[in-house]
């Protein structure tokens, strides 16, 4: 991560119109934060990640799954805009207007992050903090290289799943669920 400094705080509606240069960007505190594209086995995970919700949350017409590239806008004043690596938001919740076409205006239902070879877990866990604090229900920490997840329902309420433990949507995604090692093939 590569903080942009910036004059004066940014605003998520000043990150929104920024041009398209290749790199995704989050807004942290005002500050924006410039992020490396991924490597490949993270790209894969994301998408078999996302792809499963999809196919689950489509069928059963339970809400919108979003890829990496999708903001959401945390927290105002000054503007937290993260965007996770797949995330859910419930139907119930969409507005009555539909998708919006910018950021979500509040935290996702399911906010997944796959950890990355540069990630520092510190930085991880603070997403995780971010995401709680700003009403998201579930949060699964994915790692590639152990393949294993971690569930947190809060920050004090975590369940750590190998290969072979189910990984469920519980409450959030009702009936979701798979092997954690699918998340990996």
């Amino acid at each position: 991560m590569t903080s942009v400094g910036t004059v004066s705080p940014m605003t998520a509606d000043d990150l929104f119109q920024l041009p398209d240069d290749g790199y995704k960007y989050e807004l942290v505190e005002g500050e924006l934060i410039r992020i490396p594209p991924t490597g490949a086995e993270h790209g894969d995970i994301a998408l078999n990640v996302g792809f499963l919700l999809k196919s689950h949350a489509k069928a059963h017409n339970l809400g919108v799954v979003c890829a990496a590239d999708t903001g959401f806008w945390l927290k105002r004043n000054p503007d937290l805009v993260r965007a996770p690596d797949a995330s859910f938001v419930a139907k119930e919740r969409i507005p009555s207007e539909g998708i919006p076409r910018s950021y979500w205006p509040f935290a996702p239902d399911l906010a997944v992050e796959v950890i990355s070879p540069n990630d520092r877990f510190d930085d991880v866990l603070e997403k995780v903090a971010e995401y709680f604090a700003a009403g998201t229900r579930l949060v699964w920490v994915v790692h590639p290289k152990t393949q294993t997840v971690l569930v947190y329902r809060s920050l004090h309420h975590v369940r750590s799943l190998g290969p072979d433990d189910e990984l469920s949507g519980e409450d959030v995604i009702p009936g979701f669920i798979c092997r954690v090692t699918e998340l990996f093939t």
